[in-house]
């Protein structure tokens, strides 16, 4: 097969993780070009599939990515993930479709852009002492910030001319994050490996741009369990799945489920490249 692996501008030549899953692709003797996912000059009917990886200025531009890949369903060009689960995963909205399939979330309140709400209120009436605030459309942590019963009324301002541009996603900081974040990787509905994420001390986001680190870790086979549960709720064949959530007690709670552009943690799992590379194969010709 002839592979376009989608990433964006500032890593045209894709990022080192994903160089692993390129060189499982040609060692089973594909292709693999790295294309710049808004580049006019990419043929893209050229290929006989786009996975979709370190495209890391989507939330920026959603239209735009939106209008990408209407473009290439119009075309008839294989996507992977699909375009109706890139589109639906674009918008943490999806959160709550998950909660109404009886998935267990961090629980979380939705405000629509424009919406008035008072912040100091919103956390007395949930009884949460600490919260995150976080843009619906967002990666790695964009525009995501903690506040506090006692910080609420003076960042009202912030959080409104937030909710003013964009919608919101209101959360309880959860202080099993001090313990860790966990990464449960799948491809091709199998598990691969898992990954624990930690924040820096005094911090609560997990990703490496502030200070957060990952190492490799063997989850609980309930974990496994309950995270394989959670993505038999999606009805569409999908290629990965990075299953990000807490154990709260005996109970998995989800956080993030990224089908976009997550890191996939290649290097901490030497065979989860060819994994995701067979799958693909698999997904290629049951198409």
């Amino acid at each position: 097969m002839h592979i376009g692996i989608a990433t964006y501008q500032h890593l045209a030549q894709l990022a080192s993780d994903d160089q692993h899953f390129v060189a499982a692709l040609r060692q089973r003797g594909h292709t693999a070009d790295a294309l710049v996912w808004d580049d006019p000059r990419v043929v893209w009917q050229r290929y006989d599939a786009i996975v979709v990886r370190s495209c890391w200025d989507y939330h920026t531009r959603p239209a735009e990515f939106l209008a990408w890949i209407d473009r290439l369903e119009l075309l008839g060009v294989p996507l992977w993930n699909p375009p109706t689960l890139l589109r639906w995963n674009h918008q943490k909205r999806y959160l709550l479709d998950l909660a109404a399939r009886g998935v267990t979330i961090v629980p979380t309140v939705y405000l629509e852009r424009g919406a008035h709400a008072d912040l100091a209120q919103l956390i007395a009436r949930h009884q949460w002492h600490a919260a995150v605030v976080k843009p619906a459309i967002a990666a790695t942590a964009f525009h995501t910030w903690q506040t506090s019963t006692s910080r609420a009324v003076g960042d009202q301002g912030r959080f409104a001319e937030l909710l003013s541009e964009r919608d919101l996603l209101v959360q309880p900081l959860m202080p099993q994050i001090q313990d860790g974040e966990w990464s449960l990787l799948f491809f091709g509905g199998q598990f691969s490996h898992a990954v624990l994420k930690r924040p820096a001390p005094g911090d609560f986001r997990s990703q490496d741009d502030f200070g957060g680190t990952a190492e490799r870790h063997d989850p609980p086979p309930d974990m496994v369990a309950q995270a394989a549960g959670l993505l038999e709720t999606i009805d569409e064949l999908w290629l990965y799945a990075r299953v990000d959530g807490l154990m709260v007690g005996s109970t998995f709670t989800l956080m993030e489920l990224e089908l976009i552009e997550p890191s996939l943690f290649f290097s901490f799992a030497a065979s989860s490249a060819e994994m995701m590379a067979i799958a693909l194969e698999r997904l290629s010709t049951a198409r």
